[in-house]
């Protein structure tokens, strides 16, 4: 199992600074940079016709046989560096892995492997983990994601949490699997709030008049305004998001919020400029362990919003027999509960939380501690009930969309 230091997460790796840039790929206005992207690279709507994996997947994996090597392609800070998850997949299968932290944003990684993927061209890439959002479709209806054939993965159907095989942007995992998760919901200091808060109509509570802190970005703006109107972001079009920005506009205007926020939410919490905002589940919890605050973080009961990265496979991968090798063995619930250990995010294997109390009994002090806060920590391990509670994002399909979207609720953070 990982050794970690006993210097704070948060401050070690980063963490929660490196979300913020991988979310911005998420957010309208960036997706409005990442088809100027496409444009500019000349390759804008183009791609083959979406796979049929119900068909596709004994044409795709019939006769491939493993070659010995892995190229694994992820984002910065999203393994411990000494990778020992993967030293002991090599030492049992002999399969070796280049693994690269090349991915900043999901756009621009899509702009850079489109021309090869489109001619049918490996990307160098056997194996990379990408975010559910428009990238994510366009790869997949551009038919640029390998069907994954299940019978592979033994692991991921006796331990994955049921959540995950329900989503909305790769309905029966045809395409993905998750290597990890996030919640959107709502934290406040009980400090200053001496209640429980349990619901969105909190943070249109005139009560907290003032002291309300909400993100400036606007999808997550937009999904919060959905859920507070009683709407579901994923199944929203425009006129439903007419009804969440009057919504969001109505809290404006009589004075509850404060301000809308970037990462800079947290430190307003901290020096208690703000009592309750809009918040992300690993930014709280690593500042709790990192700095030793007492800042609540709960799912109201209308709902919040995960985002999942995602293993998949490119269609033109040189090596995707040991790609799928490396993804089952990332679900077998010890090699789960070390990846969680250090990377402290929503974990897509339940079991591994008892591995991680397991794992806590051998080490003493302050490492101890760390990963018992893992193990107990309700946004690493989500209840059932929190993952019925939760929405995936809302769906924007075309040009136009993403404008009219962008302006509508742009127009209440720059107001």
């Amino acid at each position: 199992m990982v050794h970690r230091t006993t210097t704070g997460p948060a401050l070690f790796r980063g963490l929660t600074r490196r979300r913020l840039g991988r979310r911005d790929a998420l957010r309208i206005g960036g997706l409005s940079a990442f088809g100027a992207t496409l444009t500019a690279c000349g390759v804008a709507g183009t791609g083959r016709p979406e796979t049929d994996a119900s068909t596709s997947v004994a044409s795709f994996w019939n006769g491939l046989e493993r070659n010995g090597h892995v190229d694994f392609a992820n984002w910065p800070l999203y393994m411990d560096p000494s990778m020992p998850e993967l030293a002991k997949f090599t030492k049992r299968t002999g399969i070796r892995v280049n693994y690269q932290e090349v991915i900043q944003e999901m756009g621009p990684w899509f702009a850079k492997v489109q021309p090869q993927l489109s001619a049918q061209d490996p990307i160098g890439y056997d194996l990379m983990v990408i975010t559910n959002g428009i990238p994510f479709g366009q790869f997949r209806s551009s038919g640029f994601l390998a069907p994954l054939d299940h019978t592979r993965l033994p692991n991921f159907a006796a331990n994955v949490a049921p959540a995950y095989t329900t989503s909305s942007f790769d309905p029966g995992n045809v395409f993905s699997v998750p290597w990890a998760s996030g919640i959107t919901g709502i934290a406040y200091d009980p400090a200053k709030i001496k209640r429980p808060i349990t619901s969105l109509a909190d943070l249109w509570d005139p009560a907290f008049r003032g002291k309300v802190g909400m993100m400036s970005d606007v999808t997550e703006l937009a999904n919060f305004g959905l859920l507070a109107s009683g709407l579901t972001p994923a199944n929203s079009g425009e006129a439903e998001w007419v009804t969440a920005a009057s919504k969001l506009m109505e809290q404006k205007d009589i004075g509850l919020v404060r301000n809308y926020y970037e990462q800079d939410y947290l430190d307003a919490l901290g020096k208690g400029e703000i009592w309750i905002c809009q918040a992300w589940s690993g930014d709280v919890f690593q500042k709790n362990l990192s700095d030793g605050t007492n800042l609540r973080f709960v799912i109201p009961r209308e709902g919040g919003t995960i985002w999942t990265d995602s293993f998949a496979i490119p269609v033109t991968a040189a090596n995707p027999v040991d790609a799928i090798a490396l993804i089952d063995f990332f679900y077998e619930v010890d090699n789960a509960a070390s990846l969680t250990e250090y990377i402290n995010y929503v974990c897509p294997v339940p079991a591994a939380q008892q591995q991680i109390r397991t794992d806590a009994a051998a080490r003493s002090g302050t490492a101890r501690q760390q990963m018992l806060a893992v193990a107990d920590s309700p946004v690493v391990f989500p209840s059932d009930a929190d993952y019925q509670k939760l929405h995936y994002y809302v769906q924007v399909d075309t040009a136009q969309q993403q404008r009219e979207f962008t302006g509508m609720f742009e127009a209440i953070t720059l107001r």
